[in-house]
């Protein structure tokens, strides 16, 4: 049973890993985009960025979307000089 799990997963062809890219790596960098522009990013309330942070690490997918989609809007602009 162990040898044909492992025989499987070796054999990934170019489908395969389409479908992995789009399950797995596409919603990862995602996640991993809004995680860091969550942490660099200035607040002018640190409750609201507390509670993004929770809804990405807690629900990756739909918090991270969500973030990137009404959350930016939420952080402090500044003047580029």
């Amino acid at each position: 049973m162990g040898n044909t799990i492992l025989v499987f997963m070796g054999n990934l062809g170019f489908p395969e890993f389409i479908i992995l890219l789009i399950l797995v790596g596409i919603p990862g960098i995602l996640w991993i985009w809004a995680l860091i522009d969550l942490l660099t990013g200035r607040f002018a309330n640190s409750i609201e960025k507390l509670i993004w942070l929770v809804a990405v690490i807690f629900i990756p997918f739909l918090g991270a979307l969500l973030y990137i989609l009404i959350g930016r809007r939420q952080k402090i602009r500044t003047a580029n000089v």
